[in-house]
């Protein structure tokens, strides 16, 4: 007989009676020889899971936190070390930097501590006051002001300084020395001895930080490899003279990682609004020169993921960008780059945004054969706490010194002469959720690899998308919409080629709420497009939403308001709106067999309360009239991309 044993995620949705295309299918731990039971029972085996081997469930996790190893968020106040950050986010209970208990309301299933590869090891150095460090004036500075609870002012320091290339010399922690090895062998056990194949994976990683004149163009690295591979190589920086600012040369440090372990690599952009309109060049920064094939190239094989959400803002859309949207204003980081040292110009905004990105995409494989911009999606906290915690009611904040305190909505984050950025405009956001067959560092990259991924911005919502020619509306009524989506066509992530003629390609789209969240509001498919005449157009339709007896498209094509229950002053809301879960297959009705297209799905919770009201009730204060105190959660999947014949 079949023996399986069900995770955690299936018997939650047994017993909340979930539908079965949201539940596992389980592990086995023990099967007959599959030719005799074939020629047992030749008829299709009873049991509907027998034989399926596709992602039966999405794993939900971080991919780049932070803790003391990374000289801002010491500096910040972080105490947490990498082994602190996986035992969080398996579940356990911490003591925070700030003193206060701290626990996850449910575990991560997987994360990566992603420390900044430059000047890693310099923080616990200076805080040990190591004499090499007091000997320089500005180290004694920055040493004495985080001694004397001024620790936030060194950090943006040390931030400025970095981006601007003033960073002392005698204070760098570069690879090779004693300092920064320790750092990086440390960082490797700590995720060697947390990883738990099966039941939690800890990945390892960093993150390499081009930040030249403050323009953020970071990217966390993840390893595929155990600490045998990864010990081989230390991190690249950007420090010259053994790093770079320049991605091509990071992706070259890819290649020759690779070259000589034989392991697995890949990178994952920041989300790109503080990179003041670099992220998705058409002229790159560092040349002046048109992006070209080996840049695009090169882009398209070491970069699969993007980063679309997390606490510095939402990546996804622009309301400058997207008129039309209505949704597209959501949690915006728009004054600046990363020390607003360079106020944001309008000109500067396509090039930072999801959407915008993936239609450049488009127009550059149109022109060089290849798209450097076709990533999935997925979120992620950047929190550089050492806590990877993306829920509204248990947010601690972008570093230790923004951890709960009844004076944290109303201080400066990020001050310069041009503008300044507060505590509060900081988003309790976000996750990533890989559809993988289990959980292993193995099967979670190579999901990520072919895209098979999408971004929340906390939630935990369940979500399937899946694009093919075959589709039909009995495929929506199915309890197991995955069964035809894989046999009928390709997964968020994958590829759509030459029409059928006379055919528009369908889109099977299911949603389920998080089980102990906020009820649904609607399922949104946002298609892009390269017209005949070169121009990038886009469009948002709403496919399926909640409470369709009352609310019914307008004239306009618009959509009513779901609705919104949230009681600011308790920080509460009721599901008595919305829906549990959405399904639908929507076609495209101005399909152009000839056009070069990519679709995603945007799904989108209904109101509830934000962390800043959550603050308010628990620590008694009035948000001034400026602050948000609500919310709509959302989901975004990667793209499925249509390429003509």
């Amino acid at each position: 007989m079949l023996l399986q044993v069900l995770s955690s995620a299936s018997l939650l949705a047994l017993s909340l009676g979930m539908p079965a295309w949201a539940q596992g299918v389980g592990t086995d731990i023990g099967t007959l020889d599959r030719e005799a039971a074939e020629r047992a029972f030749p008829r299709p085996p009873y049991s509907p899971p027998a034989g399926r081997n596709f992602p039966a469930r999405p794993f939900f996790g971080d991919t780049h936190l932070h803790t003391s190893f990374s000289m801002d968020a010491g500096a910040f106040g972080a105490r947490l070390t990498p082994r602190d950050g996986y035992r969080f986010a398996k579940g356990e209970e911490l003591t925070a930097s700030s003193g206060q208990r701290v626990k996850l309301a449910r575990p991560l299933d997987f994360l990566v501590v992603a420390d900044h590869s430059d000047n890693m090891g310099f923080f616990p150095q200076l805080f040990a006051g190591k004499p090499e460090m007091l000997a320089d004036p500005t180290g004694r500075r920055w040493y004495d002001m985080i001694q004397t609870g001024k620790g936030a002012d060194a950090a943006i320091e040390i931030i400025v300084s970095f981006s601007q290339g003033t960073f002392p010399k005698a204070l760098a922690s570069l690879p090779g020395s004693s300092a920064y090895r320790s750092a990086w062998q440390e960082t490797i056990k700590a995720a060697e001895e947390t990883n738990d194949p099966g039941h939690f994976t800890a990945f390892i990683g960093y993150e390499w930080t081009s930040n030249t004149g403050g323009n953020n163009l970071h990217r966390n690295v993840i390893f595929r490899d155990n600490g045998m591979k990864a010990g081989l190589v230390e991190p690249f920086t950007t420090l010259k003279p053994l790093g770079s600012d320049n991605p091509r040369d990071l992706w070259k440090w890819l290649a020759a990682y690779e070259e000589k372990t034989g392991g697995d690599v890949l990178a994952i952009a920041h989300n790109g609004n503080l990179s003041n309109g670099r992220m998705f060049p058409m002229i790159e920064s560092f040349t002046g020169q048109p992006v070209d094939r080996e840049y695009s190239e090169s882009r398209a094989r070491w970069e699969r993921l993007y980063e679309a959400t997390q606490i510095k803002g939402d990546g996804e859309a622009h309301p400058f960008l997207s008129p039309n949207d209505e949704f597209a204003n959501f949690e915006k980081w728009d004054k600046g780059n990363l020390d607003l040292s360079e106020l944001k110009k309008p000109e500067m905004l396509e090039y930072e945004y999801a959407r915008s990105g993936l239609k450049l995409g488009l127009k550059l494989e149109q022109d060089l054969g290849t798209n450097p911009y076709k990533f999935g999606m997925i979120g992620s906290t950047d929190a550089h706490t050492g806590l990877a915690t993306a829920d509204e009611d248990n947010y601690f904040g972008k570093t230790s010194a923004m951890e709960p305190s009844p004076e944290r909505t109303s201080h400066a984050f990020i001050k310069s002469e041009k503008a300044t950025i507060y505590d509060w405009e900081t988003s309790a956001s976000g996750y990533a959720a890989v559809w993988a067959t289990e959980n292993t560092r193995e099967a979670l990259f190579d999901a990520m690899e072919r895209r098979e991924t999408y971004a929340t911005t906390g939630p935990r919502m369940l979500v399937r998308f899946f694009g093919g020619w075959d589709f039909e509306p009995a495929d929506a009524q199915s309890r197991s919409p995955a069964v035809a989506g894989y046999q009928k066509g390709v997964p968020m992530g994958g590829d759509l080629r030459n029409a059928p003629p006379g055919r528009s390609p369908g889109f099977l789209v299911a949603a389920l709420k998080d089980p102990i969240g906020a009820n649904l509001d609607r399922i949104q498919i946002v298609k892009g497009w390269l017209t005949g005449d070169g121009r990038l157009e886009e469009k948002v339709y709403d496919v399926v939403w909640a409470d369709a007896d009352r609310r019914k498209l307008g004239v306009d094509g618009k959509l009513p308001p779901v609705g919104n229950t949230v009681n600011v002053a308790n920080a509460a809301w009721t599901n008595t709106i919305g829906d549990p879960e959405l399904i639908t297959l929507w076609r495209d009705p101005e399909f152009n067999p000839a056009q070069r297209a990519f679709y995603y799905a945007r799904v989108l919770e209904i109101p509830t309360p934000r962390w800043t009201a959550y603050d308010a009730k628990y620590f008694g204060v009035q948000m001034p009239r400026e602050v948000p105190t609500s919310i709509q959660e959302r989901a975004y999947t990667s793209p499925i991309w249509y390429t003509p014949g």
